[in-house]
């Protein structure tokens, strides 16, 4: 029905007006008094064989939804109740932007994949804060990650006191807390993840979190598929050494490589990280890499390509302590994660696994 309903309306439509319609719906059925619930129980059927523990966190399943479809925090009920086990909203800059000229977002529908631009257009961190602040927090509340990036008028010199300000204002709120310095559209912010200044500023983040919480608020960074393998060593490495609690695996790529669609129309779109389906390899590869290197002190969550559950299965037995999708919820509609939980249920059952966690990191090298 929903590839039906993609065909004929949304694929039609410009990408991002598509993603503005299709999210109003999502927080119109959550706000609907007993919709919510029915749509919970036909879309986000619970195994409790699903159930793991992951940064401190309670979780019902392994599968959340990757930052970028809720940059505000504005709808995170509606999409729990499509079945993410977890929500990973922003990313959030320190002051409100409007991100880049449109149009920003493009289909790649034969790769199913996505090329967007958008810049970190959110409301800012104030505003972002405000707003969850006013959420009423119950065993049933979902789990939320927030992630912050840079604002793009501040100058890579101050960029942690950007990072700061965002830290101060969100860390409250957060079930954890991601920074992003890896994504391609905004000028100069990948030249953060090189170690010598990525350090200080995950130090300084740190700190500053632990001021403004009475608890631990887990921090991850998330970083690029385009790094060299020694780059992803000396963050692994350096993520230890801080007391990290995790890393993401990966952001979206700069790269162009074995895309079925033409080389005019990728010339055509231009500039902007490309998601989905063509990542897949390259994440799973990074992956890998951090397994090895961090010999599972470190949460990994594994995000870039994740389109079945047998992709999510093949990054738990690879590592993965969580699996996050974005761009095949575009393409598979409102009844992904019911088919995601399903799959995953039959694989850990067939395994011989007790738990999810008890299958992390078990695929022979």
């Amino acid at each position: 029905m929903y590839k039906l309903l993609f065909n004929l309306v949304f694929k039609k439509m410009d990408p991002e007006k598509a993603h503005h319609l299709g999210f109003f719906w999502i927080r119109l059925a959550a706000s609907v008094p007993g919709l919510k619930q029915l749509v919970r129980l036909v879309l986000a059927p619970q195994d409790r064989a699903l159930r793991t523990t992951a940064l401190g966190l309670d979780l019902p399943g392994p599968f959340g939804l990757g930052a970028g479809f809720d940059k505000n925090g504005v709808g995170i009920d509606g999409l729990s109740m499509l079945g993410f086990d977890f929500v990973e909203i922003g990313t959030i800059t320190g002051e409100p932007q409007p991100g880049n000229p449109t149009p920003r977002l493009f289909r790649l529908v034969e790769d199913r994949a996505l090329i967007n631009r958008m810049g970190f257009n959110n409301q800012g961190s104030e505003r972002v804060a405000a707003r969850l602040a006013t959420r009423v927090r119950t065993s049933s509340t979902p789990v939320v990650g927030v992630n912050i990036g840079k604002t793009k008028l501040v100058d890579e010199a101050d960029a942690t006191a950007d990072y700061v300000k965002s830290t101060e204002r969100l860390a409250a709120h957060a079930d954890y807390l991601v920074v992003n310095v890896s994504s391609p559209n905004t000028p100069g912010l990948r030249n953060l993840q090189a170690v010598s200044t990525l350090g200080p500023l995950l130090w300084d983040v740190r700190q500053a979190a632990d001021k403004a919480t009475s608890h631990h608020v887990p921090l991850l960074v998330k970083i690029a598929p385009d790094l060299a393998d020694e780059d992803i060593d000396e963050i692994a490495d350096m993520a230890l050494h801080l007391g990290l609690d995790g890393i993401i695996a990966t952001n979206t790529t700069i790269g162009r490589e074995g895309l079925k669609e033409s080389a005019a129309r990728i010339e055509e779109i231009g500039m902007g990280g490309l998601s989905g389906a063509p990542l897949k390899e390259r994440s799973l590869e990074v992956l890998q890499r951090l397994r090895a290197r961090t010999e599972g002190r470190l949460t990994l969550i594994a995000v870039g390509g994740i389109e079945t559950a047998d992709d999510a299965w093949e990054r738990i037995l690879a590592g993965a302590d969580l699996v996050q999708g974005y761009s095949a919820f575009i393409y598979e509609g409102p009844f992904w994660m019911r088919r995601m939980h399903k799959g995953l249920s039959a694989r850990l059952r067939a395994s011989g696994f007790r738990s999810i966690a008890e299958a992390v990191g078990t695929a022979k090298a």
